[in-house]
């Protein structure tokens, strides 16, 4: 009997008993070499090409520092292009800090940029806009400084962080539910509440006494009872967001509790869930239902905390070294160092597939060994971003910078 006759014979007895079984999950091998070993990159969040078609690029650190990568990748040419002081930005490193970096879409033309990060005393994320006032030398101008928003954090975690222009020109933030756990204070759900949502806003308008406008479009403006920032509700840890221009898709990974990790696909209003809901499971640890009827908008792709503890999101890679990864969504999990590729059409998920990624003949992600139910894993995913080349970077939490080969 043919091999595939035999598994479609079992398939179907076990299927009669309740079991099911699934066909094994194909696995990607990428060859990845580390870069810019000699320069210290403690804590790397985010690597964001700088848009003059320089080849230059900004290495994020959380610690509060910004570099210039040139082209060349050359150590001896990296210089710290800012930083900020990280003593009024952290009190818990492991979260707070300096989380992300966007350039204005018309930088050409303004030299605007955007950076999101934790403040202390009172602790608060904020948004602030800054400029770059000789874009040849990329010299920051000390001059301009302008706050867009302050929101209160009443804990140190779920900050969030990477924010993203959308193709609309309008900026698109990410916010956690305010931190500790459970969501104590209700505020994925509380309309009046920027925490646990996704903002859209207008950086280049002003309304009322904000510094922001807010677009005509969004879906809760001038309803009573909804701050008109809101794009969406029912966040819990988002990390992080990722427009894909070409399918105009917005992608986000939510950080799960206990349950469940997730990865949404971002629309006009919708509602995510938590804390109802950890991914498509009912909250088990709060006690909690909806007042009247709400329709949740179930993840494209989520796993169990038995392959992983903490999703961090990535980009949709359309770079040539790598066709079979060619429109998929890469992402991994920070506690095991796990890593996928999913293909999503028609808002659903079509495959996926395991990366594993091989320095000097090893791979770095292999399965992790637990200690006291913990993964230890020795790769730890913070980000996956694209290279002025549109090579994959990978940002590892503990201080290196791989590039795919």
């Amino acid at each position: 009997m043919k091999p595939l006759l035999i598994w479609i014979c079992i398939t179907a007895y076990l299927e009669c008993f309740g079991i099911k079984m699934s066909a094994k999950t194909e696995t990607v091998t990428i060859s990845i070499q580390q870069e810019l070993k000699e320069t210290e990159t403690p804590k790397p969040i985010s690597w964001v090409v700088v848009p003059d078609e320089s080849g230059r690029s900004l290495l994020i650190l959380q610690g509060g520092k910004v570099l210039v990568i040139p082209s060349s990748l050359k150590d001896s040419q990296v210089r710290t292009f800012m930083e900020l002081a990280p003593e009024e930005m952290i009190i818990k490193d492991f979260e707070e800090g300096l989380l992300g970096l966007v350039f204005h879409p018309n930088y050409k033309s303004n030299g605007l940029f955007y950076l999101y990060y934790t403040m202390q005393r009172p602790k608060r994320s904020v948004l602030v806009e800054r400029r770059v006032k000789n874009q040849k030398k990329m010299e920051l101008d000390l001059k301009h400084d302008r706050t867009l928003i302050e929101i209160e954090q009443p804990y140190w975690n779920h900050n969030s962080g990477v924010p993203e222009f959308g193709p609309d020109g309008y900026l698109y933030l990410s916010t956690g539910d305010g931190g500790k756990a459970n969501d104590p204070h209700d505020f994925s759900q509380n309309t009046f509440s920027l925490l646990g949502k996704v903002l859209r806003i207008d950086v280049d308008k002003a309304e009322g006494a904000l510094e922001y406008g807010i677009p005509e479009d969004n879906p809760f403006k001038n309803k009573p009872g909804y701050r008109g920032e809101i794009w969406t509700i029912g966040m819990r840890n988002p990390w992080r967001l990722h427009w894909d221009i070409q399918s105009n898709t917005l992608f986000c990974a939510d950080v799960g509790q206990h349950q469940k990790e997730e990865i949404n696909l971002i629309q006009k209003g919708g509602n995510y869930g938590w804390s109802f809901r950890e991914g498509t499971e009912a909250f088990s640890l709060k006690n909690r239902k909806p007042s009247g009827e709400i329709e949740f908008i179930d993840p494209v792709f989520e796993y169990g905390h038995d392959e992983g503890t903490s999703v961090s999101g990535g980009i949709v890679y359309r770079g040539s070294k790598h066709p079979e990864l060619y429109g998929h969504y890469i992402f991994g999990d920070w506690g095991t160092g796990k890593c996928w590729a999913i293909e999503v059409k028609n808002d659903q998920t079509i495959s996926k597939k395991y990366i594993e990624f091989v320095l000097d003949g090893e791979v770095i992600n292999d399965l992790p060994k637990f200690v006291n139910g913990k993964p230890q894993s020795p790769f730890k995913p913070v980000n996956f971003c694209i290279s002025a080349g549109g090579d994959l970077v990978l940002l590892d939490w503990k201080g290196m910078v791989y590039f795919a080969n």
